[in-house]
């Protein structure tokens, strides 16, 4: 058993020590070993601080126990555990200001390390949000991003499940690895392990999905990446908190615009607003984070991002006139018959057809597009 990673745990365990002040400690000392080892306190270290390390020397056997309690319990179940100062570590997430002291991890941890994307979003995502989504996490997925997200319902969902189309993903999860939530993704958690992704997350094994839990898990989101891309957002939301974090960590924030009448376009406008780039493909990204990838060419970009994201095929010229006549905004059939002036029959066999083509969608008596 490594010494550095079990006094990583045994400091985890130890609830008198902030995970702030573990990193601020581990920065100052050099290594989560010397903490453990330090009989000698600076005198510069402020008094309560120098109390709980104080008392850290009398439990370092009951924390020595319980670090090899959960070291056993990942050998049992296929998990891996990356400490701060392990090599294999992701370098990027170093980097923040309050790194996890300890990464748990299942599946191929190689991916920790390539360059990712962070996609997320509401959990109510509209039909146009969902398709977005997957469609932007197969596209940069195929360019050769690992696409990042935290495995909770709507957009996050759909950006693994898009990633896996053509790539690879990983999922950050806010509860500890034998703890599914949502329980809706259990097929979800297995199929990104089956197809090679890697699933992680900085909370012990048994750990519940309190709602603490989820701005710590989105700073790991951010963190791994080198941007995040938010497809929908209320204004007030966990999205948007991870896009603070990405913010805050200098990475690059990409924003999709939609409609004004759309609650969940509120917060994706408000980050514009606050100087996220605008995105409508998935080129508007490699472009920007392009230089990681520095084989991309961009003929092979301009290709690849008309077949994926405008899957536009051409449409009889009723069915494209009938779309001008949409818009992009939501529409009642009312409008659309005042609009195109078509028989109400001739209209409704229309919009049925390009719903069954994946064209449009209907949600509550409203047509919207979809491409």
């Amino acid at each position: 058993m490594d010494r550095e990673s079990k006094a990583a745990l045994m400091l985890h365990f130890y609830k008198e020590l902030s995970p702030s002040e573990v990193i601020k400690l581990y920065r100052d000392v050099g290594s989560f070993t010397d903490i453990l080892a330090m009989d000698t306190l600076p005198e510069s270290l402020p008094p309560k601080l120098r109390q709980s390390l104080g008392r850290l020397n009398q439990q370092q056997d009951i924390l020595s126990a319980q670090a090899e309690a959960i070291m056993d319990w990942c050998q049992k179940n296929a998990v891996q555990w990356l400490c701060l100062s392990d090599s294999s570590y992701p370098s990027l997430l170093k980097e923040i200001s309050i790194p996890p002291s300890v990464l748990f991890v299942r599946g191929n941890t190689d991916l920790l390390c390539l360059p990712q994307v962070a996609i997320v979003g509401s959990r109510n995502a509209t039909v146009s949000g969902l398709n977005t989504a997957f469609d932007f996490a197969k596209m940069l997925a195929s360019r050769g991003f690992v696409i990042t997200s935290g495995m909770a319902l709507g957009i996050d969902g759909a950006a693994h499940n898009g990633a896996l189309e053509t790539g690879q993903t990983v999922a950050v999860m806010g509860t500890g690895l034998d703890v599914l939530y949502p329980k809706q993704h259990c097929e979800l958690y297995q199929k990104i392990l089956n197809y090679g992704g890697t699933v992680i997350s900085e909370f012990m094994p048994g750990t519940p999905p309190l709602p603490a839990n989820f701005p710590r898990r989105n700073r790991i989101i951010s963190g791994l990446s080198l941007g995040t891309m938010v497809v929908e957002a209320a204004i007030r939301s966990g999205s948007l908190i991870t896009a603070k974090y990405a913010m805050e960590q200098s990475r690059e924030v990409f924003a999709i615009p939609g409609s004004i009448h759309n609650a969940m376009s509120k917060g994706t406008h408000a980050l514009l607003k606050q100087g996220a780039t605008l995105v409508e493909s998935g080129h508007d990204i490699v472009e920007q984070l392009g230089g990681m990838l520095a084989y991309l060419e961009a003929e092979t970009l301009e290709s690849s991002v008309s077949q994926v994201l405008d899957k536009r095929t051409d449409q009889p010229s009723g069915q494209q006139e009938l779309l001008q006549a949409m818009g992009f905004d939501p529409v009642d059939i009312d409008t659309l018959v005042s609009r195109t002036e078509l028989p109400i029959a001739q209209l409704n066999r229309q919009l049925m057809e390009l719903e069954l083509d994946g064209v449009i969608a209907n949600q509550n008596g409203l047509y919207g597009r979809l491409k």
